[in-house]
């Protein structure tokens, strides 16, 4: 599903330049759980964006369904990031003056669907993550796992090919965070959605299929968790 060969990432700040990623080569499998682990500086964040098309590799491919997206113009990456992905990010990112069936139908209504099946969609998605109880209220009037799990539905309601996590529970207790990481594995389980997520936390390894650690830019290790989730 998704090709990743030889990629590297060099920030230059004036003449110095910063190598976040040297040589990374690895492939997604469709309806992967795959964690990206690492210490701070190991260069997770940074493949996430770049597989996520929020960035521009230095050097390398990456390949989604046969497809050279590391050769796509702006316009391009835009319209594919739209229609083919979702993003999840440590803050929830919701306007606060929407309620949280408007949040969803927001990206719905991007892709130019009508009012009427962003609404549909947007109630299917916010049932699979349990909110059907919250449609009508503000940002401000949720908990903050409730939050990140309408910034969940909000990243699903375009059904994504691959959903991609950013610490998502950084800013969340372990109670709300296993709440939004169960959520995760649901979607993943009964939905066959793959998910790519950052995280340093160790706990969270459970929820994996697969974890892929990072050091100093470079993949350290590779592991195919054999075990589900009790």
């Amino acid at each position: 599903m998704i090709t990743i060969s030889d990629l590297h990432k060099i920030y230059r700040l004036g003449v110095v330049e910063v190598p976040a990623l040297r040589g990374i080569t690895f492939s997604v499998h469709r309806g992967d759980f795959l964690g990206l682990m690492g210490p701070s500086g190991s260069g997770k964040s940074t493949l996430l964006h770049l597989l996520g098309l929020l960035d521009f590799p230095t050097r390398g491919t990456i390949r989604i369904n046969g497809i050279d997206v590391s050769q796509m113009d702006d316009d391009e990456r835009t319209d594919y990031r739209l229609r083919k992905m979702g993003y999840i990010f440590q803050d929830y990112a919701l306007v606060a003056e929407l309620t949280v069936l408007e949040n969803v139908m927001l990206t719905a209504l991007a892709q130019g669907k009508s009012e009427q099946e962003s609404r549909s969609s947007s109630r299917d998605v916010l049932d699979i993550v349990g909110l059907t109880n919250r449609l009508d209220h503000l940002p401000k009037e949720l908990s903050g796992g409730e939050q990140q799990r309408v910034a969940i539905a909000r990243s699903m309601v375009n059904r994504p090919l691959i959903l991609f996590a950013d610490e998502p529970c950084a800013n969340l207790d372990t109670t709300n965070s296993r709440a939004v990481l169960d959520q995760f594995h649901t979607i993943n389980q009964e939905l066959g959605q793959t998910i790519v997520m950052v995280s340093h936390e160790e706990w969270h390894k459970e929820y994996f299929h697969r974890i892929i650690s990072l050091k100093d830019g470079q993949i350290e290790s590779d592991v195919v968790q054999t075990h589900d989730r009790p």
